[in-house]
């Protein structure tokens, strides 16, 4: 085990990780025993540490982890050996041991990864899956259906999974046909392919006799099962393409964004959806001196393949949400729901977790995908070829959502270059140079997207993202598990110094010419859109209301009347709990509002109740909606009615 100052050191560098939790220790609550339960269930882990009697300070210049000590050692350690003892449905034997710093006592516990066979650990008193979590990142999560395939050895996948109303009249005969060409041209030997069509269909999981009838799998009935058969079984379960004008969404009702909501066998959707969106993409020639042949610059096509293939194969089939692939004037954004079952940290390391494995078998064997996990790391080779951004991913798992980025412009082009030799007296690392051209374009950066651009751990992303930071290149939002930067003062210099400044050749300064901060905002038109597992974080140094923001004892004034009725009805009589949820949405489709603006026309003291006992609730329940969901901790965060 390592020592306090070890971990206390690794915390200061990294934050919490996947592997080290810090506690406060005044008592073994639940949120300790849930992180002993993650520590011992997540696969390939290896285990992790936690450390009581340790404290972030947030209220100081570089917030850090200090030493605050716990006041009775013996007995914590008795409780949590008690707990670990009997509140699991097995026995969990954790290495603890007390550590003196600086006069202060703090334990360390260490918590081994039990063996595959003593898989799941769960609170027995709740069961299975709600009782189990897996260490996701920084964060203890509850275990889902999905979670369960990494423990238990199914048999039966939900692709696998019977389809009861289904018959062979549910088949698109042109989606066998496509199967067999394709798969002739893989191997033309194959024994499948002199099957019967019910045969073929049988022996690849995709259909299955019941009392002598055949019934599709849920396989078969996305593999090979008509679109009017998709349509009445699994109506929400589409692909849709959605292309927004410019960078952002449009604001103007009729100009917003138009989408093309597909559906189909899946080796013909994924044609579809391929010659859709190439058909959209940029294209061009480069013809290099002393060379006879063009290249093509732009998204490799290959790449934009494999980004679709794994939307579609690996995507979560259980949940009754479409998957969105969203087409800015800057890059791709493929929002899919089901997290990923790999780590993020292991995304592109060979070998793969299949969610659906008899979809899987079928796209390898025709040779539309490969099967062993080398899909990310050959995408990412092949934009760097093409002098592109890596693709960049996220994966939630309380949202149940990943989001795989694509950049569509040349990274660190010739003007993007020009660009940063404005600040080449900071010495800038190739990675930092594609930060800062990162977080232009998008608008933001946080540790987990730096480790995709640059191949680093966690600590040394957060070395060079902290050195930005204080270089005034980067300003830090967020704290603790949600923090991530925005550009910061030298980036976001206004444009009318810029003239003047660079006439003195001050590298200060953001050419006039650049786009500003790009953060999306969707319409109210897109539903099932990227979320976040952490609500906003109010920041401590408020900013000073603007001129063109209303003070917020004028909010309340400019209240459309029937709204300002009811809310002097609010401060007479006691509204219910859904009532005043009502009045919420009534309040957030009368224009977006901000978490503070809510609490002062609603008369609230505090915000943090608001929060968990309306908003979150409301927000997940879909009747409202973050105004800049690609960042849920922006500064600038609202709420808007669905």
């Amino acid at each position: 085990m390592e020592s306090g100052r070890e971990l206390i050191e690794r915390l200061n560098t990294s934050d919490e990780t996947s592997k080290i939790e810090a506690k406060r220790g005044s008592a073994i609550d639940r949120s300790i025993m849930e992180t002993i339960c993650a520590f011992s269930n997540e696969p390939g882990l290896e285990g992790g540490s936690i450390i009581l009697g340790v404290e972030r300070k947030e209220h100081t210049l570089f917030p850090s982890y200090e030493v605050t000590g716990v006041n009775n050692p013996d007995k914590l350690q008795s409780d949590l050996a008690s707990q670990c003892a009997g509140s699991f449905n097995q026995a969990i034997r954790p290495e603890i041991e007390v550590e003196s710093i600086n006069g202060l006592n703090i334990l360390k516990i260490y918590v081994p990864e039990l063996p595959a066979s003593q898989k799941p650990v769960y609170f027995k008193h709740e069961g299975l899956p709600k009782g189990a979590y897996r260490r996701i990142g920084p964060t203890d999560q509850r275990c889902t259906e999905d979670d369960l395939l990494l423990f238990f050895n199914h048999n039966e996948t939900f692709d696998s999974a019977l389809v009861t109303d289904t018959s062979w009249e549910d088949i698109d005969e042109n989606a066998i046909e496509t199967y067999r060409s394709l798969r002739a041209k893989v191997n033309p030997y194959a024994e499948e392919l002199n099957f019967t069509d019910q045969e073929l269909l049988i022996s690849l999981g995709c259909m299955k006799k019941v009392a002598g009838k055949p019934h599709l799998t849920y396989a078969g009935l996305l593999v090979f099962g008509s679109r009017m058969a998709q349509r009445r079984l699994m109506p929400a379960v589409r692909l849709d393409y959605i292309r927004v004008p410019g960078n952002e969404w449009v604001s103007d009702p009729e100009n917003r964004f138009t989408t093309i909501d597909m559906r189909g066998p899946l080796p013909v959707l994924l044609q579809r959806a391929y010659n859709a969106i190439a058909d959209d993409l940029p294209k061009g020639f480069l013809l290099p001196e002393g060379q006879l042949q063009a290249e093509s610059i732009g998204l490799p096509g290959r790449v934009l393949r494999e980004a679709l293939v794994n939307a579609l194969m690996h995507r979560s089939y259980r949940a009754n949400q479409p998957t969105q692939i969203i087409r800015y004037g800057n890059r791709i954004e493929i929002i899919n729901p089901g997290f990923s079952l790999k780590p993020e940290d292991h995304l592109g390391e060979p070998g793969s977790e299949q969610r659906n494995p008899f979809i899987a078998a079928i796209f390898h064997e025709t040779n539309l995908a490969e099967t062993k996990g080398s899909g990310i790391r050959t995408m990412r080779k092949l934009m760097e070829q093409a002098g592109m951004a890596p693709p960049t991913y996220e994966s939630s798992h309380s949202n149940n959502q990943f989001t795989a980025r694509l950049l569509l412009h040349h990274f660190l082009s010739e003007e993007d270059l020009k660009w940063l030799d404005l600040f080449k007296q900071f010495d800038l690392s190739e990675n930092q140079k594609k930060a800062l051209v990162f977080a232009r374009e998008v608008g933001a950066i946080d540790n987990a997207t730096y480790r995709q651009l640059s191949g680093f751990d966690g600590n040394k992303a957060s070395n060079e993202l902290r050195a930005l930071r204080d270089n005034e290149l980067l300003e830090l939002k967020g704290k603790g598990r949600a923090t991530y930067y925005i550009p910061g003062t030298l980036l976001s210099t206004k444009a009318s110094n810029n003239s003047q400044n660079i006439e003195h050749g001050s590298p200060n300064v953001l050419p006039s010419t650049l786009p500003s901060m790009l953060l999306p905002t969707f319409p109210t038109g897109v539903t099932n859109l990227p979320a976040s597992d952490n609500e906003p974080v109010k920041d401590t140094n408020e900013p000073p209301t603007q001129d063109n923001e209303p003070a917020l004892g004028e909010l309340t004034n400019q209240l459309p009347n029937d709204l300002q009725e009811i809310i002097h009805k609010m401060g007479k009589r006691k509204f219910s709990k859904g009532d005043t949820a009502d009045v919420i949405v009534q309040l957030c489709t009368w224009k977006p509002l901000k978490l503070r603006e809510i609490a002062e026309i609603l008369g609230r003291t505090s915000e943090k109740h608001l929060l968990h006992r309306y908003i979150t609730p409301l927000r997940k329940e879909g009747r409202l909606q973050y105004t800049e969901p690609d960042m849920p901790n922006h500064p600038d965060q609202a709420y808007k009615a669905s």
